[in-house]
């Protein structure tokens, strides 16, 4: 699979109002996290529980009427600070990184980084299917806000 051409990294943060344990109880089961993205309408763990470092998935993302497959393995796994998957499609590594915050709740930091580049057949089809790569670039940024703002109000209503 070759990559082509450095992505940029994407980031968003926000503090909420729940311990780090609190909040890695939900972002470190990929089931959970289907329901808060905007793109990642499901996700299937493949193999046995528990989730940790290796572990493989397949989520089901949507766009519209689009519907697609990616294929994950979680890359980074250090309880209540740092969750990464790599996707095997793209070449891109999504990740939250956890804080203790200064009030007692919890800074979380979500990103998306593809230093190597993300793949040819993905930035292909970000150009000619799903409206262009910078304006899918800005979709994922902006559906990031929405991930940590559903994930804040999953946890604060707790």
């Amino acid at each position: 699979m070759t990559t082509t051409q450095n992505a940029p990294l994407l980031e968003a943060t926000t503090e909420i109002a729940a311990t780090p344990q609190e909040v890695w109880a939900v972002i470190a089961d990929p089931r959970a996290l289907g329901g808060l993205s905007d793109q990642v309408w499901r996700t299937h763990v493949v193999g046995s529980d528990p989730v940790g470092l290796g572990t493989r998935t397949v989520n089901i993302n949507r766009r519209g009427p689009l519907v697609w497959p990616t294929r994950a393995k979680v890359v980074r796994f250090e309880p209540h600070r740092d969750y990464a998957f790599r996707v095997k499609d793209n070449g891109t590594t999504w990740s939250f990184a956890l804080e203790p915050s200064t009030r007692g709740g919890t800074i979380v930091t979500h990103r998306r980084e593809a230093p190597q580049g993300t793949t040819q057949i993905s930035r292909t089809l970000q150009d000619k299917v799903l409206g262009g790569i910078e304006d899918f670039d800005r979709e994922m940024s902006s559906g990031m806000e929405v991930t940590l703002q559903r994930l804040k109000a999953l946890l604060e209503r707790s």
